[in-house]
């Protein structure tokens, strides 16, 4: 089964105005973004809105298959649109990224009899290492 998302507009016709509002900040973004750096954009903006209620939709909004979170070793979660196809090599000590401008596993097949129940919205993929910075300081360089 080859991964193939829904089109854009399948999967925002039934979003609320807070939802809309949302992935239009996320795709307005030119990084990705932390839940609370959302909410303040959103406020900055002129949009009420609660930080639970970011969150919340957040969520949901990765339930469609629209955004996509990505997990930093320091706990902290970042968010993005899932059409930004980006991919990372992160430091385990001191956390700096890289982008992987391109998917290394965009065309790959995964296999049909563990897929066929299974509706396929997004995927992840990131690489955890040290930074040359990091591993000459590790090494006592």
């Amino acid at each position: 089964m080859r991964f193939k998302p829904q089109s854009m507009v399948e999967q925002t016709s039934d979003l609320t105005t807070r939802q809309q509002n949302i992935l239009e900040e996320l795709n307005n973004c030119a990084d990705e973004i932390s839940g609370q750096q959302l909410h303040r954009a959103l406020i900055e903006g002129s949009y009420h809105i609660g930080l639970t209620t970011v969150y919340r939709h957040l969520r949901t909004l990765q339930q469609k298959g629209l955004v996509r979170c990505r997990n930093l070793p320091t706990g902290e979660a970042l968010y993005s649109p899932v059409n930004r196809d980006e991919h990372h090599l992160t430091c385990v000590d001191c956390g700096r990224t890289l982008v992987l401008r391109s998917c290394p596993i965009k065309n790959i097949e995964l296999p049909k009899a563990q897929t066929k129940d299974f509706e396929l919205l997004f995927h992840t993929l990131e690489f955890f290492g040290l930074c040359k910075n990091c591993h000459q300081r590790q090494k006592g360089i």
